[in-house]
């Protein structure tokens, strides 16, 4: 199976899961009149098409490690739970951020969300798998915070551009990141105790323990939405096509992400890996101020706080990514 060989690539690897990560929500941006409840089974389908896709081809030739079919053979069944319960946890934690997108826009829901998960991610995950020095992890944690602070700020600034500020967009998205920072670690758990799964493995079955929540959590949703009228699938099948494949290429650009993360953290260690693939709230931002104009019409003082919040996530990527090697 293919590994990172160097640090270089491990970091690179990282880098484009941030990218990943924080590009996936365009898609839903991208359709029309497409209820986020519906939008998502397609989305799900879309994870698991390319994590196992990268499973049975990254995952399953050369002679390094285990090749995925194998491995899934010899895996402890305990990390094959693990690896489910963290879908089944990022799923509800998903299902809020999207909810949060709805509410209060990518520039917003993503920063509040994720910035939440990497500090309680990295922490936990450290815990489980203290891997790269613990002094910087912190200072890179510290860092996440400060950003998540500016971000409120930029929030709250919004309303002097004339837009009500919704409580309930960050309350759930505070919600979403506690349970976000939840799943990683089972995922360390998953890669580390007993007769291990590879990162191949992980990504696929925490893809498959995510379409499982779809039945029990989004059906939820679907009756009791946290935005707008309850739905029912009558609306998915009715959907236009173009709707559809938007969902699924939602899902593969997310899978793709996640499965570079988790690859690259079988070199560096989950936390660090979590740590910079979580500096996704850049990316989002970027795409919800310069293609979605969600601060459009904000004053000065919004626009500073989010700047301020550009500069702390950066340097916070920064800082995580010389723990490896101090």
């Amino acid at each position: 199976m293919f590994v990172p060989g160097s640090f270089t690539v491990a970091l690179l690897m990282t880098v484009l899961s941030a990218v990943f990560w924080g590009s996936w929500a365009n898609t839903y941006k991208g359709t029309k009149g497409y209820r986020f409840e519906l939008f998502y089974w397609d989305y799900a389908v879309g994870v698991m098409i390319i994590c196992f896709g990268l499973a049975l081809t990254m995952g399953s030739v050369g002679s390094t490690g285990e090749g995925f079919v194998a491995n899934l053979r010899a895996a402890d069944s305990s990390n094959v739970l693990y690896a489910l319960i963290a879908g089944f946890i990022f799923n509800i934690a998903n299902l809020l951020l999207v909810a949060g997108i709805d509410i209060a826009g990518l520039a917003i829901a993503f920063p509040i969300s994720i910035g939440i998960a990497v500090v309680e991610g990295v922490i936990l995950s450290y815990a489980l798998q203290p891997k790269g020095n613990a002094l910087y992890l912190g200072a890179g944690v510290g860092l996440a915070i400060a950003a998540i602070l500016f971000d409120a700020l930029a929030y709250n600034s919004l309303g002097g551009a004339g837009r009500k500020v919704s409580r309930k967009g960050i309350a759930v998205n505070v919600v979403s990141g506690l349970l976000m920072g939840a799943f990683a670690p089972f995922v360390t758990k998953a890669m580390t105790a007993g007769h291990p799964l590879t990162a191949y493995g992980v990504a696929s079955l925490f893809s498959v323990g995510a379409f499982l929540c779809c039945f029990f959590v989004n059906i939820y949703f679907m009756r009791h939405p946290l935005v707008g009228e309850p739905v029912d699938f009558s609306g998915y099948w009715s959907a236009r096509g173009r709707d559809h494949a938007m969902g699924v290429a939602g899902g593969v650009v997310w899978g793709l992400g996640s499965s570079f993360n988790f690859v690259a953290a079988s070199f560096v260690g989950v936390a660090i890996s979590y740590a910079i693939g979580q500096s996704s709230p850049m990316i989002a931002a970027l795409w919800g101020v310069l293609a979605w104009k969600e601060f459009a019409g904000a004053k000065a003082k919004a626009w500073a706080y989010l700047a301020l919040m550009f500069v702390f996530y950066l340097a916070a990527v920064t800082v995580i990514a010389m723990a490896y090697s101090a």
